[in-house]
């Protein structure tokens, strides 16, 4: 089964806990802090293996959730860290945030890969907090949660040139005929369901990966028949050329044949409009070719054309020598730009506060990814743990900013799922 789209929930491992612990000796009724870190929690990394050519593997992983780092101990032993978790995407892999829909990246190297969800980091045992004025804290942290985040990858195969075309204007038969690929050939339309891929060689050591894909019909940008997987896999060519039934075999006619298809191909995208292109007349034995052919001409004088006969195997050589010379004298080109990244567009706290503050009713809701962490990671079962948690939270200029607002001490003041008493 082919599989090009799959979305995922990603959890990544909670750190684990620190420790609060004193060493206690027969002869040391005194002993210090001994209390060790707990363990960073696992990492899920997305990997990129140039033997995968599916998503079939992620297809039924709805959620994937790391392992939790190992709580410290006492003696002053710190947690093991947990296992990764990694996960293999096949090369033009294109990894989303579907918070955002923005592109955490683009995977097109074998061996490339992300850390999409990071582990937690290990709280701290009470020994990390001994200081010369603290010598005996009697707290320690609980583990960072790990990252959440849902994911969505998308598969775009890498091709250097892709044969697109309506049904049944000899694709398939093409690729079978010009490299090792075996795609799936009928006398029907639609035969081509998936992307079928195959590397064209030739004299010098040249070659090319050549992708031909499935058949377009009016309405295919809107998702009309195999449409969007076939625009999809479009846009990693560099090179798109237009397979044309110039015989007119089925009663078509070629000119409006090439229109329809350009007219999707520029409502689906400005950069697949804009790719270099040729036309392949195919069909050329048939009585009707060279009069097609020569009207094709006339209402597009500019466009380069490679007449080729799929059923007698003529007309290749010029063709794929053509097309090795124009792949030479292409640049690389970049699918996205740099604003479609979510990196581009993080968070920066430069000239903001982490955090914002807005009132729900009677209650005062403070937000932000630095603060909820450090909620997470205090215990509030312990005195200097609380003290501590607040003197953070002064530090960054809540207790300001409350009153800056209007907030009066004995309002409620909530973060996440639990509500304090803002007091001195």
């Amino acid at each position: 089964m082919f599989v090009d789209e799959t979305i995922i929930k990603l959890i990544a491992g909670k750190g684990g806990d620190g420790c609060t612990s004193f060493r206690r000796e027969k002869y040391i009724p005194m002993g210090g802090p001994d209390g060790g870190n707990g363990g960073k929690g696992g990492d899920i990394i997305i990997e990129v293996d140039k033997n995968l050519k599916t998503l079939i593997d992620l297809r039924y992983k709805k959620i994937v959730k790391a392992e939790k780092g190992t709580n410290g101990k006492g003696s002053s032993r710190n947690g093991a860290n947990a296992l990764d978790i990694i996960l293999k995407v096949p090369e033009g892999t294109t990894i989303y945030n579907m918070d955002n829909n923005l592109v955490v990246r683009d995977l097109k190297k074998d061996k490339e890969r992300i850390i999409v969800a990071h582990g937690g980091r290990g709280g701290r045992g009470n020994k990390a907090f001994a200081t010369h004025s603290e010598p005996a804290p009697k707290f320690s942290e609980l583990g960072a949660p790990g990252e959440e985040v849902v994911i969505r990858c998308e598969l775009k195969v890498m091709a250097d040139v892709g044969l697109i075309g309506m049904p049944s204007v000899g694709k398939s038969t093409l690729l079978s005929l010009i490299s090792g690929a075996n795609p799936k050939i009928g006398a029907y339309h639609f035969t081509t369901l998936n992307p079928n891929l195959g590397v064209v060689k030739l004299r010098e050591n040249r070659s090319f990966v050549m992708a031909d894909l499935p058949g377009l019909i009016e309405g295919a940008h809107e998702g009309l028949g195999l449409g969007l997987q076939f625009l999809r896999h479009a846009m990693r060519t560099k090179i798109l050329a237009h397979v044309i039934d110039m015989g007119a075999f089925e009663g078509r006619n070629p000119i409006e044949d090439y229109e329809k298809i350009r007219i999707e191909i520029e409502a689906y995208s400005d950069k697949l409009k804009n790719k270099k292109e040729i036309i392949i007349a195919n069909k050329m034995d048939l009585k009707n070719a060279e009069e097609n052919l020569k009207k094709f001409k006339e209402t597009y004088p500019n466009l380069p054309i490679f007449e080729i006969s799929a059923l007698n195997k003529e007309g290749f050589e010029p063709l794929l020598n053509s097309l090795a010379d124009l792949l030479e004298n292409l640049p690389e080109e970049e699918l996205y730009e740099e604003q479609d990244y979510e990196s581009y567009r993080i968070y920066k706290f430069e000239n903001e506060r982490p955090y914002t503050i807005k009132k729900d009713g009677d209650v005062w809701v403070l937000e932000g990814k630095e603060i909820e962490e450090l909620f997470k990671m205090t215990r509030f079962t312990e005195d200097e743990a609380v003290l501590r948690f607040a003197r953070k939270l002064k530090g960054m200029g809540v207790e300001e900013e409350l009153e800056r607002l209007g907030a009066q001490r004995g309002d409620e003041v909530q973060i996440l799922d639990y509500i304090f008493e803002f007091k001195e």
